[in-house]
């Protein structure tokens, strides 16, 4: 169980930048990122997502490898996110709360076809076929309880 990829978007809109590390901090979540400190939703400061899940939908509509495309911040292998609901856990040494699954959603669904424009078109592509392949796939959304730096190749491990 491994953080295989860290994104960030610096705002609404932005392309998802990959980063070798980040600084997580308790209650507000990425350092850099559009949501960092967002008020609205105070207990959801980062998103998780499985590469195996990515991988499997590149896979089934032939599609050039990015993980990227769900706009999640987190990209794991090796673990079941959705068991994760409710239950603290640490990446590297910083501890976080899973607080649900981060649901698909249709404007995943027309992003990820606007991604891949050429592709999708040729392919028939639509957005409901994102979300369908996402459901109870799309990872999961979590609070930062004790932040810290986080890097690429750091271990994810349940509890405390």
């Amino acid at each position: 169980m491994v953080l295989e990829r860290i994104y960030v978007k610096p705002q609404s809109g932005a392309d998802s930048q990959q980063r070798l590390r980040v600084d997580l901090v308790a209650g507000m979540g990425i350092e850099g990122d559009r949501y960092f400190g967002v008020a609205d939703e105070p207990s959801v400061n980062v998103t998780l997502i499985e590469a195996e899940a990515i991988e499997d939908f590149l896979r089934l509509h032939q599609l050039p490898y990015d993980l990227s495309i769900t706009g999640r911040n987190l990209v794991t292998r090796g673990v079941r996110l959705n068991a994760w609901v409710g239950r603290e856990f640490h990446v590297g040494q910083v501890r976080l709360r899973g607080v649900e699954l981060a649901d698909p959603c249709a404007v995943l669904g027309q992003a990820v076809v606007q991604t891949f424009s050429t592709a999708a078109a040729a392919k028939g592509l639509m957005p409901s076929d994102v979300v369908r392949h996402f459901v109870q796939r799309g990872g999961l959304r979590a609070e930062v309880l004790f932040g810290g730096e986080i890097r690429v190749g750091d271990p994810l491990l349940e509890g405390f």
